[in-house]
């Protein structure tokens, strides 16, 4: 077993060899830029992007001319949001997301507003689920954009995004869905889930960091947008810049593979998961998993060690690599707005750990990453004024329903 052990999955994945294998002759041999329409370079570069969008497009059930690339989920957000809100000025000002949505699609919202835009931020539940009832009642006839992510990136929740789906359709109103978390982990299909436009990221999925995508619907409705990089005309004109074919290819790859093996890794990462958290469970009290007990990625795992700092907690044990939220939000000091959109209280808050199980976690990794969090939380607690042994308390952390 190699240290440290990567429990991280959520921030980003390793590369699957066999991605890489795919991505090597487009980095050296075939390295022509796609928009070269006079020699072979290019014709072969081209090609390559083609049946890349053209695999992407299959597993989600798209149209391949429905795929924009860009350089990661946080771009397409920003090209969904704004270009829908650019576009449809005329006809509204408001837009809807949700409370627990990741920064770039918070932040975006947030820019909007200070050019006269109206967003209406809606609250989730105790388990991070928003409830499409709520969505629906804050609809106007100015209302332009509904967006609401597929999948929390720190709690794991998934949200009802068909139903969402479906009521956005009904009142005439675009829907966004930011699935960078989903993608590849869940099935997603953006023809059954009424999505009309969804940002997702290759390397959440075993594939390149660099490289992500903008599903845009061209039909029932047809999508217009205001492109947000201009030179060039690349990708019908919506993204201008040279492609990143290596990337690209990859993305391509690594989602085919995902898409492959889906169901069978969903229930080992689930298996995996639910035995970290069993062990957990068995040897600590006043723990508790944040997040929804049955709607959640199956390989997720969000857990509170009341009495414990999250940044002690992972100082202890720097032979295992885990997060205390968003890679995207690390660096601020405030604490997790996903962690206070459920209510909790600082000591929840304060002392979260995100573990994110992978497609190359092993079942030792699971047992040794049991055995380090114990003895930190038990070292931990022990230096802590007033704090007993478990042996002499009553056990009060809520054990939730296990997921298969």
């Amino acid at each position: 077993m190699k240290l440290p052990i990567y429990m991280d999955n959520h921030a980003t994945t390793p590369v699957d060899p066999r991605v890489v294998q795919t991505m090597l002759p487009y980095l050296n041999e075939n390295f022509g830029n796609p928009a070269s329409r006079h020699h072979q370079y290019g014709w072969q570069a081209e090609e390559a992007v083609e049946d890349g969008r053209a695999v992407i497009a299959r597993v989600i059930n798209a149209e391949p001319r429905e795929i924009y690339f860009t350089s990661g989920a946080t771009e397409s957000n920003n090209l969904a949001i704004k270009g829908v809100a650019e576009s449809y000025r005329r006809t509204g000002d408001h837009i809807i997301t949700c409370v627990t949505e990741h920064k770039a699609v918070l932040d975006v919202c947030g820019q909007l507003e200070k050019r006269g835009f109206r967003v209406t931020y809606v609250p989730v539940d105790e388990y991070g689920l928003v409830d499409p009832r709520e969505i629906g009642a804050a609809i106007t006839d100015k209302t332009i954009l509904v967006s609401v992510m597929t999948a929390n990136n720190e709690i794991g929740t998934i949200h009802s995004i068909e139903s969402v789906g479906k009521l956005c359709h009904e009142k005439r109103v675009l829907f966004h869905t930011d699935a960078t978390q989903a993608v590849g982990k869940i099935p997603v299909d953006v023809g059954s889930m009424n999505i009309d436009l969804m940002s997702f990221s290759a390397h959440k999925m075993y594939g390149p960091k660099g490289v992500g995508a903008l599903y845009v619907r061209r039909r029932n409705p047809r999508v217009r947008l205001t492109p947000q990089i201009d030179g060039g005309g690349h990708e019908n004109g919506l993204r201008s810049g040279t492609m990143n074919v290596p990337g690209v290819v990859g993305f391509g790859k690594a989602l085919e593979i995902s898409a492959d093996g889906m169901e069978e890794e969903s229930r080992s990462l689930a298996q995996l998961r639910n035995r970290l958290q069993e062990l957990l469970f068995n040897e600590l009290d006043e723990i508790y998993v944040n997040g929804h007990p049955e709607f959640r990625l199956p390989h997720n795992l969000h857990v509170s060690f009341i009495g414990v700092e999250a940044d002690a907690l992972m100082m202890e044990m720097k032979d295992v690599a885990v997060s205390s939220g968003s890679a995207c939000t690390t660096a601020s000091p405030e604490p997790s707005h996903v962690l206070r959109a459920l209510g909790l209280g600082d000591d929840r808050v304060h002392s979260s750990i995100r573990f994110g199980l992978g497609r190359f976690t092993k079942e030792e990794e699971v047992e040794y990453v049991a055995e380090r969090v114990i003895e930190a939380v038990r070292r931990l607690r022990s230096l802590s004024p007033g704090r007993t042994s478990k042996k002499s308390r009553s056990r009060t952390g809520r054990t939730p329903v296990p997921i298969d």
